[in-house]
């Protein structure tokens, strides 16, 4: 393994064909990143319950195009803690450092990440295009908190098993039969889940016992932007909407919402896929679907925002 320090970003190389790198936030905070690919670079920013290696099989089906870059969002992986003032700002401040050490001006960002993009979008020039796969924005009403509130008295207690079912069922997550199962059995199941994945994992793993805690952060941050929907009328940046047929009702609301707010936009729906289709095939992804379309949507020279919705 090799190790090399180019203008302060720390790069190492792995076996096969990625490497990791770091980045310092404003604060002080580590942020790492797998990397791989050759071209125009493009970062992909993971949701809940994700790290950097939820992305790899999309990533690599369009490193023969970009270079894909792949942070851990803070709490997971490569990265550092979150810092004191946690939320969207934070989370901007963090791709801003990753976006001027490796000159990037792409973005795809998924669920709570897209959230953090729409956000960076609206604040950082450096981002020419954004492809953003349904962010939980809350269009209809104030922000459900009162499982919020469950779930972290459930995580202070180590319940991580049920904290994980309180989150799933808060954020709509699971399928129609999670409704349908007597929590203890949801619970014991979960916790039989992580005990195997656990068991099986590699040693940079990142399991889903080490990810419940950051939870609470992508929690607070849809709470944090409720009601920030009519701010990204004044977005320059052509934005691609991306959104599953199968997924939770509440986020196609989001996607068709801001369709008709932002001002560059086109839209595209996978028919058949749900909300974790950019992911992994080992989570029920479909990423070279999800591929071809950001690759065409990146290709693209003039603003498509005509708010036409593309079959």
């Amino acid at each position: 393994m090799s190790k090399t320090t180019v203008n302060h970003q720390s790069i190492v190389a792995e076996p096969g064909h990625d490497i990791t790198g770091s980045v310092i936030s404003k604060d002080g905070t580590t942020i790492g990143y797998r990397q791989l690919g050759a071209g125009p670079g493009l970062v992909v920013l993971h949701g809940a319950m994700e790290s950097a290696q939820s992305h790899m099989q999309l990533a690599e089906a369009l490193a023969d195009t970009y270079t894909v870059y792949l942070p851990d969002r803070r709490g997971r992986g490569l990265s550092g803690p979150y810092g004191r003032g946690s939320g969207v700002g934070e989370a901007v401040e963090d791709l801003d450092a990753l976006l001027a050490q490796t000159g990037a001006h792409y973005l795809f960002g998924v669920s709570s990440g897209a959230i953090i993009s729409l956000q960076a979008a609206l604040k950082l020039p450096a981002i020419q295009k954004a492809a953003i796969f349904e962010p939980p924005l809350i269009v209809n009403g104030p922000a459900p908190t009162a499982w919020l509130t469950r779930f972290d008295d459930e995580m202070a207690q180590g319940k991580v098993s049920a904290a994980m079912i309180t989150g799933m069922k808060g954020a709509e997550m699971g399928p129609p039969l999670l409704n349908l199962m007597p929590r203890w059995l949801l619970e014991r199941l979960t916790t039989m889940m992580m005990a195997s994945e656990e068991k099986k994992a590699g040693v940079d793993a990142v399991t889903m016992r080490m990810l419940a805690p950051t939870l609470h952060y992508d929690f607070q941050l849809v709470i944090e932007m409720d009601g920030a929907l009519e701010s990204f009328r004044s977005l320059g940046t052509d934005v691609l909407l991306l959104g599953g047929s199968k997924s939770p009702a509440y986020l196609s609301r989001a996607v068709a919402a801001l369709e008709k707010v932002l001002p560059h936009a086109t839209r595209v729906e996978f028919p058949g896929l749900g909300h974790e289709a950019s992911g992994n095939r080992d989570r029920r992804g479909q990423p070279e679907r999800v591929a071809q379309e950001l690759r065409r949507f990146f290709a693209e020279r003039q603003t498509s925002g005509n708010g036409a919705t593309r079959p």
